[in-house]
């Protein structure tokens, strides 16, 4: 699938089940994506520095923990911090926010793909993954309202089907993604 618009972020947000389609994904990246990928991840509030660390033994693309006021750069995977809302200040500035969770969550993934949305518009693609909440529904209907594309994860292939699913039903998405197909979408970029 060749992109018609021109992608400067893509973003997945994930929750439950979601952690090894990542893993897979990351695997499959060549070691140059020239497009930077936002991991949005449910994850408890202590769990620092570890899921960074376990990602970077799967790739040689950086994997870098989301600092407030980090600068977006192409060939690397950021991760939103544990207890942080991500925004974007414009297309080059991330910034950290500790305010209220959102559906139950912070990092929330609503609340990072409404920001990107808003800076990026068309060039912008969501990735919705495996969990147990409605986060993310949202942030995906902001994107595609802004012209940015969505892609979810086939309920069917989820660990836990919740998040794609009513994602599914609740918006008009470009495409399905499977585990073992996620990386070669985004390579065809």
């Amino acid at each position: 699938m060749k992109s018609p618009i021109s992608t400067r972020l893509i973003l997945i947000g994930g929750s439950a089940g979601s952690l090894q389609v990542i893993i897979e994904m990351i695997k499959n990246l060549d070691d140059n994506i020239h497009i930077p990928i936002l991991l949005v991840i449910h994850r408890k509030a202590q769990s620092g520095d570890i899921l960074r660390t376990l990602l970077q033994q799967f790739t040689r693309i950086s994997v870098v923990e989301v600092e407030d006021k980090t600068q977006l750069e192409d060939n690397t995977i950021y991760i939103v911090p544990a207890d942080y809302h991500l925004l974007f200040e414009n297309n080059k500035i991330m910034s950290l926010d500790s305010s209220e969770k959102m559906n139950y969550s912070r990092p929330s993934i609503d609340v990072t793909f409404r920001s990107a949305a808003e800076i990026y518009g068309e060039d912008v693609i969501g990735v919705l993954l495996s969990g147990a909440n409605a986060d993310g529904v949202e942030g995906l209907n902001y994107i595609k309202k802004n012209n940015g594309k969505v892609w979810i994860q086939d309920p069917e292939s989820a660990e836990v089907q919740y998040m794609p699913r009513h994602a599914m039903e609740e918006i008009d998405y470009d495409l399905i993604i499977r585990p073992d197909t996620l990386a070669n979408y985004i390579k065809q970029l």
